[in-house]
């Protein structure tokens, strides 16, 4: 029995000593595969890692070509433009030199010129001391008896003068202003904007017309007192009129109308706040577009009231055409010709820009809209060439300045062009009416037809009462009584026709 048991703890303990054995070469061999593999991963390591170095050594030295490729190409610039600046110097210096010589000629012609009329004036009075020692009359008693003596043919020569006159200056002056004119127009164009004091607002259906008016129409009252403007619902299909003389009343009423329609839920509260939400839209767009106008016309550092008051002339039209439009080409133009006679271009764009400012507000205030807009730049803009420029562009401040005379023919321009602005029927004949009565006013006038829609008058007059010269005055007098009396765009051509005809029969 305890043979058995020896022997069974004999085999227990051999057996123990196998797994034990056999349990450490297991652990030997993965420690030897752990070791190949940890080898294996270092050496991958390694070769990655000369291979991103390889890289990022390419990738430094492209950088820096480049780098001094820029640097190269920046250098050649510098020399380029100091080249340029060397040379302008030099230009400006040659040609201080040359003012500076003809200066001293002018100067110099001046003094004999100086000279020359005192020397002049010393002969004038002792030839007048003479004829009155050998006439024994004074020479304030001469004058009288030429001025009787010459007065009937002066009268009878001053038509013939003018005439004379006239066709000189026009041959000196007309090219150069007619090229001037004509050049500021061919680089100028300007899209037009029908006038109109209604707007039209689309409706999905016509059931929203019951519920824009209301119950016993409260909701068309509510928005008519919100807006100021009239609502006018009648039997034109799923649509809505919005009637008003003020664009921006009728703008904000258009836009409140169109977020009420789509919203859905008409009814005085949110009345109210659509339209509160529409001004404000409205006044950001103005704003928006004085800034824009501003930036279009090339006139930089204008005070924001004055930007402020442009944006307002988006919305405000004369004969069909849009202001703010017409505002930014006439400074476009009074640019362009301030340019061609050596006038300063910024203030001539400026003036240009701002010569209408005053329509954004001359509903509010008394007086013609040029001298309002020469009250509000006077007060932000500080620059009184442009001041007198805004005021005196429709000839009312009596006085006339070079920077007025080109605004004043810009805004002419801007307005007289072929389709620029348009008229009623109604108007269009009453100015034609009124040109032609105004010829028929004058005594000699047969008949006066008015062509080419009032930009021209012919004036047929009776032979046997007015003569040639008589048809020189009678035309003058034509011209002034136009400029005293009536309103037209551009100018008008004032002909008169004197026709003598003899007519008799052989037998």
């Amino acid at each position: 029995m305890f043979e058995l048991i020896g022997m069974a703890l004999g085999g227990l303990v051999i057996g123990g000593l196998v797994a034990y054995l056999a349990r450490g070469a297991l652990a030997a061999r993965r420690v030897r595969t752990a070791e190949r593999e940890a080898e294996s991963l270092l050496v991958d390591a390694r070769a990655k890692h000369k291979e991103v170095l390889l890289e990022a050594k390419e990738e430094a030295i492209k950088i820096k070509s480049q780098a001094e490729a820029e640097n190269r190409q920046r250098r050649g610039e510098l020399n380029r433009l100091e080249r340029r600046i060397a040379q302008k110097e030099e230009n400006l210096d040659k040609k201080a030199d040359g003012l500076e010589r003809r200066e001293r000629g002018v100067s110099a012609k001046e003094k004999e010129a100086q000279d020359l009329l005192a020397h002049l004036e010393e002969l004038k009075r002792k030839q007048i001391q003479q004829l009155e020692l050998i006439s024994g009359i004074s020479s304030e008693e001469a004058k009288g008896f030429l001025a009787e003596a010459l007065e009937e043919e002066v009268r009878q020569d001053v038509s013939r003068r003018i005439g004379e006159i006239e066709a000189q200056l026009k041959e000196e002056a007309g090219e150069r202003a007619q090229e001037i004119i004509t050049l500021a127009i061919q680089r100028c164009a300007t899209d037009v904007v029908s006038e109109t004091t209604v707007s039209v607002v689309p409706l999905p259906s016509d059931e929203m017309k019951g519920r824009l008016i209301g119950r016993e129409g409260r909701n068309i009252r509510a928005l008519e007192s919100a807006t100021g403007v009239d609502l006018i619902i009648d039997d034109t299909p799923e649509a809505v009129t919005i009637s008003s003389f003020d664009p921006l009343r009728r703008e904000v009423a258009r836009i409140a109308l169109e977020k009420l329609i789509l919203d859905g839920r008409i009814h005085p509260a949110r009345i109210e706040e659509m339209v509160q939400k529409s001004r404000d839209e409205v006044e950001e767009t103005v704003q928006a577009e004085g800034k824009k106008a501003v930036q279009q016309a090339s006139v930089p550092g204008l005070h924001p009231e004055l930007s402020k008051l442009l944006g307002r002339l988006k919305y405000r039209f004369s004969y069909g055409q849009n202001v703010l439009l017409h505002s930014i080409e006439v400074a476009h133009l009074a640019g362009m010709m301030a340019s061609e006679v050596g006038v300063d271009i910024n203030l001539a764009r400026r003036a240009g820009l701002l010569h209408d400012i005053g329509k954004a507000v001359d509903f509010q205030m008394e007086g013609p809209h040029a001298q309002i807009g020469a009250n509000l730049v006077r007060q932000w803009d500080k620059s009184e060439e442009v001041t007198n420029a805004v005021a005196e562009h429709h000839g009312e401040a009596g006085s006339m300045s070079v920077m007025g005379f080109i605004v004043s023919a810009a805004d002419a321009i801007s307005g007289g062009r072929p389709g620029a602005r348009r008229e009623s029927l109604e108007h269009y004949l009453k100015r034609l009416e009124a040109l032609e009565s105004v010829a028929n006013s004058f005594s000699g006038v047969e008949k006066s037809y008015a062509i080419q829609a009032g930009r021209e008058i012919r004036i047929m007059v009776k032979p046997e009462e007015i003569d040639d010269l008589e048809a020189l005055r009678l035309a003058r007098d034509i011209v002034k009584r136009i400029e005293e009396t009536l309103a037209y765009p551009g100018q008008i051509k004032v002909t008169v026709i004197r026709e003598t005809r003899a007519v008799d029969y052989a037998k």
